[in-house]
């Protein structure tokens, strides 16, 4: 096994882009690069951007004290990729394909195979990889049906960040995370819950465009009927109800703010109607925890609370008090996607874990 293996991290934001530079499990390099609203305007897609992105992020990595040469591995956060089991993934011909052409969708987290392919290219022996993208699907076939044949429940969610604090918790408590039975909640701008039955999320909601708890900026599950009736009404653009349900939703609506922040401060302040947003959202999260609870048939080994929110232990707390006699709950505040993202490509490299072709 090596000792001093180098691996380059990439993860493409809406506005930013992260890069790192890990010897081992040690970052010695760390760039966040802010993209102006001025300059992403000039591009159609998101795509386009590709070519300013990689130009840029070479230039860091020139400018940085680590000899790019010296790298090992490169990896990306994965993007809208087919659906596809938890893994590490080699960046292929057929994954660039899908990617470019945008097949499921534009997110800026597609570029993030794009570049690694292209800068692996010109280092000395680096392969580019992926891992654990929002499109991991493990779901069990009951959680598939929705109600109806026309519309099949789908798995997108914090994939990356709950698997690494799911193996992360295991290894703390000494057991591996294929024999443990977890819920894992991700509160972030999105908020995802998902059962984890010995190594795979059977269930999880859908929390990008309409499922679950609603959440900073997303509407979560909503009555079905009064959404047709407000889609119907003609006020409305299919634009402006694509922003109700994602962008413009949940704590948004409610308050102006997506700030949890802002919202828990002004909850504590007494302000009553931060202090029911905020307490519905929690009361929500509770519930989505319940379900999956049920999913796993009552056999929890551990609550896990993960993602930006968690660092409010109020915030927790309102979910803790509704949930803990179903199992222990544990908070593991933020969320560490390039270390993530690292530790899976040394696995990787190391032979610890099996490299997945794309097909």
């Amino acid at each position: 096994m090596a000792t001093n293996t180098r691996i380059l991290v990439i993860n493409p934001g809406s506005t930013s882009t992260k890069i790192a530079i890990y010897q081992q499990e040690k970052v010695i390099f760390l760039k966040t690069i802010k993209h102006t609203p001025e300059v992403l305007r000039k591009f159609d897609k998101i795509t386009d951007q590709y070519a300013y992105r990689k130009e840029i992020i070479y230039q860091e990595l020139q400018g940085a004290d680590v000899p790019v040469d010296s790298i090992d591995a490169v990896i990306g956060r994965g993007g809208l990729v087919k659906p596809i089991a938890s893994g590490v993934y080699r960046v292929n011909e057929a994954m660039r394909n899908d990617l470019l052409a945008c097949k499921r969708g534009e997110h800026a987290s597609n570029l993030g195979a794009l570049i690694a392919y292209d800068i692996a290219q010109l280092l000395p022996s680096a392969d580019a990889f992926i891992a654990d993208p929002v499109v991991v699907d493990e779901l069990q076939p009951l959680a598939r049906l929705s109600g109806h044949p026309l519309f099949e429940r789908r798995s997108i969610f914090h994939a990356l960040n709950q698997k690494a604090i799911a193996r992360s918790h295991a290894k703390s408590i000494m057991k591996k995370y294929e024999d443990l039975d977890l819920i894992v909640v991700h509160l972030g701008g999105g908020i995802t819950v998902g059962a984890h039955q010995h190594g795979k999320v059977i269930d999880v909601n859908q929390g990008l465009d309409g499922d679950g708890p609603f959440s900073p900026e997303r509407s979560g599950s909503l009555p079905v009927g009064q959404l047709l009736k407000v889609a119907y009404s003609g006020i409305y653009s299919y634009e402006k109800m694509s922003e109700m349900i994602v962008g413009k939703g949940g704590m948004m609506a409610y308050l102006g703010t997506n700030d949890a922040y802002i919202a828990q401060k002004e909850a504590r302040n007494g302000d009553e109607k931060y202090l029911k947003v905020m307490e519905g959202m929690a009361y929500q999260v509770a519930k989505e925890i319940g379900a999956m609870s049920t999913v796993l048939k009552g056999s929890v080994d551990g609550i896990l609370i993960t993602g930006g929110i968690a660092n409010s232990k109020w915030f927790c707390n309102l979910i803790i008090e509704r949930v803990y006699r179903i199992a222990p709950v544990y908070v593991y505040p933020g969320q560490d996607e390039m270390g993530a993202l690292a530790d899976n490509a040394l696995l990787a490299i190391n032979g610890e874990i099996e490299i997945k072709e794309y097909q």
